[in-house]
């Protein structure tokens, strides 16, 4: 047993300090890339370098109306350089956005539920928008094509 008068000896290592100093650095950089990453503000630049979007409700809110705008002439088909417009296609994903409405009824939350029903309800809106303009027009879209 040691004498109660003595300290117990503490050794040091020397470079612990130039260690820990480049540990806090790495992680330092670490946090600025995805900082950097997530204020780019590009849609999908998140994905472009390995990262996914979390898989939550707004991500496949968000995936399930971009589906349905674009067969409603919101994006441009890049080989055409022509509003893509398939409305066959766009009512399709309209439906199903219906049938998660349907199927999650009572376990979503309030929030959840409001924006499913906004999200619906304009997706609704532009569709009879976009028909009713093709058909005023004299031309309707061809299933999965490219409107003349």
């Amino acid at each position: 047993m040691a004498d109660q008068g003595e300290q117990p000896k503490i050794q040091i290592d020397s470079d612990w300090k130039s260690q820990a100093q480049a540990e806090k650095e790495r992680l330092a950089s670490i946090e600025q890339e995805k900082s950097q990453s997530k204020a780019g503000g590009v849609p999908g630049a998140a994905a472009a370098h390995g990262q996914l979007p979390p898989a939550n409700w707004d991500t496949l809110m968000g995936m399930m109306a971009t589906q349905a705008l674009l067969y409603m002439g919101g994006y441009v088909d890049p080989a055409t350089n022509r509003p893509m417009v398939d409305l066959e296609a766009a009512r399709h994903q309209i439906d199903l956005l219906g049938v998660l409405e349907t199927k999650t009824k009572g376990n979503l939350s309030e929030d959840e539920s409001k924006q499913l029903a906004s999200v619906l309800y304009e997706l609704r809106m532009q569709y009879v928008r976009v028909a009713q303009a093709l058909s005023g027009a004299g031309r309707g879209p061809r299933a999965g094509g490219v409107r003349p």
